[in-house]
C-alpha cells in the first residue's frame, strides 16, 4: 500500500508561526509534524510515500530528502499555488497508482496506528474508507454520521480525522482540467451512493490548526515527558 502526506497547506491560521516555517515543519514534541506521520507509516510497512508541497516547499523537501533516512522512498508532488485536499490528491494519482492508497493530512496529530490501516482493505462496492473520532470544540456538530459501518449525512456526526483510505476509482469521471476542489467534492457523492465505509477511532487525536491547538498539544507532550522522568 501506498500513502499521501497533504503538506500543501498554506497554515494561515498558524501565523505568524508559519510566516518563514512551512506547517509541517512546525516541531510537536521535539520533531517536525510530518516527520511523525512518516515515522510511523514506516513502522507500518509502509514504506512508498507521496508527499505535496507548496508554501516553502523546500524546506520540507530538503529535510526529508527522499525519505531514505527515514526508512521510505518519499516522491514529492509539487503544486505552484495550493490545490486543496481533492485537487493534490488528483494531481498526484499518476504517483500514487491503480490500487487503493492510505490518505494523511500533514496538520494531525494522533496515536492512531497505521499498521491497521495497512492491514485493512476497502470492501469491492466502497470508494473510501474514512476514520473519524468524537467532535472535537471546534467542530461540535461534526462532518459525517455511521450505520453499520457507512458513512451518511444524519445525526449524531462524527468529526473526519483526515486520514482515510481511498480508491482512485473515486475520482473517475473528474475533468482532467479540474485543479483546485476539496476532498469533500469528490466524498459527497460517493457517500450518497452509500458507497463509503468508516469507523470511529477512540484514541488521541488532534487536528494542529491554530496556535491555541498547537501549543496545547505542546503541552500535553511536555507534560508526559515530566510525568515519565
Amino acid at each position: 500500500m501506498k500513502a499521501m502526506i497533504l503538506a500543501a497547506g498554506l497554515g494561515s491560521r498558524l501565523r505568524p508561526l508559519t510566516g518563514q516555517v512551512p506547517k509541517p515543519m512546525l516541531l510537536v514534541g521535539g520533531k517536525p509534524l510530518l516527520q511523525w506521520h512518516i515515522e510511523k507509516l514506516a513502522d507500518a510497512g509502509i514504506s512508498e510515500i507521496v508527499v505535496n508541497t507548496s508554501w516553502l516547499a523546500s524546506q520540507i523537501e530538503d529535510y526529508f530528502g527522499d525519505g531514505r533516512q527515514f526508512g521510505v522512498n518519499i516522491l514529492w508532488s509539487p503544486e505552484e499555488a495550493p490545490l486543496e485536499t481533492g485537487g493534490g490528491i488528483f494531481n498526484a494519482l499518476p504517483l500514487l497508482g491503480k490500487d487503493p492508497f492510505l490518505i494523511i493530512s500533514a496538520d494531525i496529530w494522533s496515536d492512531l496506528p497505521f499498521i491497521s490501516m495497512s492491514k485493512n482493505s476497502l470492501a469491492p462496492t466502497k470508494l473510501a474508507h474514512l476514520i473519524m473520532t468524537r467532535n472535537p470544540k471546534h467542530n461540535i456538530d461534526g462532518d459525517f454520521s455511521l450505520r453499520d459501518n457507512v458513512v451518511a449525512y444524519e445525526r449524531p456526526r462524527y468529526t473526519y480525522t483526515g486520514i482515510s483510505l481511498l480508491s482512485p476509482k473515486i475520482f473517475d469521471g473528474i475533468d482532467p482540467s479540474s485543479k483546485e476542489f476539496p476532498l469533500r467534492n469528490i466524498l459527497r457523492p460517493a457517500i450518497l451512493a452509500n458507497r463509503v465505509s468508516g469507523e470511529v477511532f477512540s484514541g488521541e487525536w488532534c487536528d494542529v490548526g491554530t496556535i491555541e491547538r498547537y501549543d496545547h498539544l505542546n503541552r500535553k507532550f511536555s507534560e508526559t515527558n515530566n510525568a515519565n522522568k
